[in-house]
């Protein structure tokens, strides 16, 4: 149990941290969204060019592994998508909405120390081979189906330039893009260059940590209790024992195994407000949902880990 603890409370320590500074006024909602914007359109990137950029391709991007991770959030997605809709009555945007919260696992700013915490570095392979297609896999699942009811009725022809777009402007995705471009061709970069991007890359996670709990504060908890419930059930839960089935069935390593079922247990991330607050719908259900299941995955976490070999 001591050697569990002390995995996972450093990383919510570091969260709480900027929840109780921003509670406090000691960082303002300046602060909290500058700290964010660095974090996720720059350090973060960083982070996932470098790792792309340096990945063994071949050897860390197996089938088994990403159809583990996915068979998972797709069904999330799907039954987030259903509920919201006919158990919940929510309008088919809103369902969308709480559809990608139960798709979008926090697989970085949580995904990545807690696996490193528990199992090392060099544990985080599968991780970033499961983050590389994360963001183009998610925003173009959440996109694709959000254009698609909102044209409902009228012209598709338009959709996949609305699609590509909108993934295109997402710094995420141009950080990966820019990573497999950089690995393809075996780019070699001087190395005052590396020098200066290693300093970024330490910055990226305990920023986007800090900012996290920030953003969580703003965002408190505001009514909707049932299909936030259903959120906290899907994405602590359903997801990782579907990854955990699915990863047993394909026979994938004990590492990859770990990656894939660790980053389907983690809460729903920012990206998920993000995403609601982008199309103006089921905000507060993203918000809280955010909240809660990052709180409530202090538990659910520890008991993966214990589960896992």
């Amino acid at each position: 149990m001591q050697s569990l603890l002390e995995v996972i409370l450093p990383v919510f320590l570091v969260i709480g941290l900027g929840y109780f500074a921003t509670w406090r006024g000691i960082v303002d909602d300046r602060a909290v969204d500058g700290l964010m914007r660095y974090s996720q359109q720059i350090a973060i990137p960083c982070l996932l060019f470098h790792a792309i950029w340096t990945l063994d391709l071949g050897a860390n991007f197996n089938l088994p592994l990403l159809t583990s991770y996915y068979t998972g959030a797709i069904t999330g997605f799907v039954l987030g998508l259903l509920a919201a809709r006919y158990l919940f009555k929510r309008e088919w945007e809103d369902a969308v909405a709480v559809g990608f919260c139960c798709l979008f696992a926090n697989s970085l700013m949580l995904g990545i120390p807690i696996t490193e915490r528990a199992y090392g570095p060099d544990a985080l392979q599968s991780n970033y081979a499961i983050i590389a297609v994360h963001s183009p896999i998610c925003y173009g699942i959440g996109i694709t189906a959000m254009e698609i009811v909102r044209a409902r009725g009228g012209p598709m022809h338009t959709l996949p330039a609305k699609v590509l777009g909108a993934m295109f402007r997402n710094s995420l995705v141009i950080g990966i893009m820019l990573g497999a471009t950089a690995n393809v061709t075996s780019l070699q970069l001087p190395e005052t260059v590396t020098h200066a991007l290693d300093m970024v890359i330490r910055t990226a996670i305990p920023t986007a940590l800090f900012g996290m709990g920030g953003v969580l504060y703003r965002y408190r908890p505001q009514g909707d209790g049932r299909t936030i419930a259903f959120v906290c059930v899907v994405t602590l839960i359903l997801n990782p024992a579907i990854t955990w089935t699915v990863g047993k069935m394909t026979g994938i390593s004990t590492e990859a195994f770990r990656s894939a079922v660790l980053t389907a247990a983690m809460a729903p991330g920012i990206n998920t407000y993000v995403f609601a607050n982008m199309y103006g719908r089921a905000r507060r259900v993203a918000a809280s949902s955010v909240l809660i299941t990052t709180g409530l995955s202090v538990i659910t976490i520890w008991l993966w880990l214990a589960a896992l070999p």
